[in-house]
Formats: C-alpha cells, structure tokens, sequence
C-alpha cells in the first residue's frame, strides 16, 4: 500500500560530467574543473557531485511512494534494541556525522515538528526512489537548528546520528512511524585486515582526486589538506560515504554494510575508478588543450 512521503527537491542544479567530491564538511576546496567534450562519460555510480554552495540553501519535502512492512526475525538485535521512530522517506542518503538542511511545509510534516520539537528532536531518514523503492536502514536526523517560517513552515538543520532498520511500520497517519533496530559496525572477520592504513589509503586516493580535479579545472595548485583530522576508520568511512552524492544507491549500500574494513575498501575502488577516469580526463586536456581553453585558440 503506497502512503504519502516526502522528496527532496533541490533549490538549485549544479552542472556536472564526470565525479566529484562534496568535502564541504571538512573541506572548503570548490572543485567544479570543466573537462573537454570528447572526455568518455563515466559509469553512472561513479558520479559523485559537488555541492558546497547548495549546502547553504534550503531543500523542500514533497513526495509519494510505499515502505515495505517486514518482521525481520533474524534481526540481531534484542527487543531492548528496538523503539519506535518517526520516518521521513527522501531520495537522499544521510550519514552518520554530516548535516542536512531541510524545509518543512505539508501540513502532516508540520506536526510532526511541532511533536519533535516537544520531545526527542529526532527522526530517521531513509532512503527511497521510484525503481528501488524504500530502504530498510536509514540513519537518525537530529534537529540542531531550526526556524519557524511563515504559515508555521520549519527550516531545520539536522546532523546524522545513529544508523537503524526498519523492523515493523506501526503507523503511517499522520505521519509515518516504524519500529526501528539500532546498527553498528561489527570488528571485521579477518584478523589481518589493518583498517588504519585502509583508511589512510582512501585518503591519499580523496587527495589525489582533489589534485586533479583542481588540475582539470585550472585552478592553482596547492597542497591538499589533512582530510581525515584524526578521526577513527569507521566515523571516516561515514565521512567519505557523505562525499559521494549523485551516486545515493552506492551510499545507501555503504551505510548498510557492518564493517568498517569491508566500507573503506568499497570507497577506495570507487576513488580508485574515479581518479582513473580523472587521469584519463586530463590525458585527453593535455592532448586538446583548445577544447578546454578558450583563450588557446587566440
């Protein structure tokens, strides 16, 4: 049975045609290089787009589709695991860690604000789309900051808590709600996996995209910054995982996966994929400079 639920609507495009990385979190670097027209197009879930600016600007709630009503028996979860949480269903995957700005205007969102507000300031966000549906895990929005626009219309910042799993819907009117187990990342089954030195590895490949990104778009070079800022692999996996927006089937995999090794080592191929393509980019600029250089042909 299909219920009313929100999507995301961006209050504006960014052009793109080939991978990038949204750093906005830890990083202020603009990477929007243009690349020449002959450049191959990459694999579809390699488009990880940059949106620093848009970050800034609101979003709007607006939607339709259906969540599927599963008892998962095998859940390792205990019952004292399990609560109860209001859903918003969005064509976005949020991460553990990053922000997400949000408009709220129908009239069913509205109260559920106005019950949030009132209590635990949380919900779960979770991922849909018209051809994979609903998703079972999501992760916890927490509201951080939030504005009463007119017509009692909310502008919220939420920040990504906990990742949970839909185990049950028990209600969708108004609003709605399911009952939810709590994730975390289990240790990995190999012994010798060395999770540190993967994540150190997907950062030089984060750097070296950033450099050529750069490169391609003719901006000066510069060292790339410390992008990891001590923190541990697995809220790093979470971090790179938020960077790769275009591609939401491909995060929402990475936020379902339990181990953090198995993560990081999922964002290294796909930075791995994305530098080559990169670099291939770049073969093709040194090769036709006048087709990315307007001023070449003077």
């Amino acid at each position: 049975m299909a219920f009313p639920i929100p999507q995301l609507i961006p209050s504006s495009t960014t052009p793109y045609n080939f991978p990038l990385l949204n750093l906005t979190p830890l990083s202020p670097l603009s990477l929007n290089p243009k690349i020449p027209s002959s450049t191959p197009t990459p694999p579809p879930y390699l488009n990880v787009l940059h949106h620093s600016r848009r970050r800034k600007a609101t979003s709007h709630l607006r939607c339709s589709a259906s969540i599927p009503e599963k008892n998962h028996s095998t859940s390792p979860n205990s019952e004292d695991d399990v609560t109860e949480l209001p859903l918003f269903p969005l064509p976005l995957v949020l991460f553990p860690g990053a922000i997400l700005p949000l408009q709220i205007f129908e009239f069913r969102y509205r109260v559920m604000m106005q019950t949030l507000l009132h209590t635990d300031l949380r919900f779960g966000v979770i991922y849909t789309d018209p051809v994979s549906g609903t998703a079972e895990v999501g992760c916890v929005g927490e509201i951080i900051k939030h504005e009463r626009l007119v017509d009692d219309r909310f502008f919220l910042i939420c920040k990504g808590q906990e990742r949970f799993r839909v185990t049950k819907v028990v209600r969708k009117k108004p609003y709605l709600v399911a009952r939810v187990a709590w994730l975390e990342d289990r240790p990995s089954p190999s012994a010798d996996v060395d999770v540190d030195g993967l994540a150190n590895e997907v950062e030089t490949y984060m750097k070296d995209v950033i450099r050529l990104s750069n490169r391609l778009g003719g901006k000066a070079e510069k060292e790339v910054g410390d992008l990891r800022r001590n923190l541990f692999p697995t809220p790093f996996s979470f971090f790179v995982g938020s960077t790769f927006e275009g591609a939401p089937r491909e995060q929402q995999a990475l936020l379902e996966l339990e181990d953090t090794a198995a993560r990081l080592a999922r964002e290294k191929e796909t930075l791995k994929n994305t530098l080559n393509y990169l670099s291939a980019a770049s073969a093709v600029k040194d090769v036709f400079p006048s087709s990315s250089s307007p001023s070449s042909s003077s």
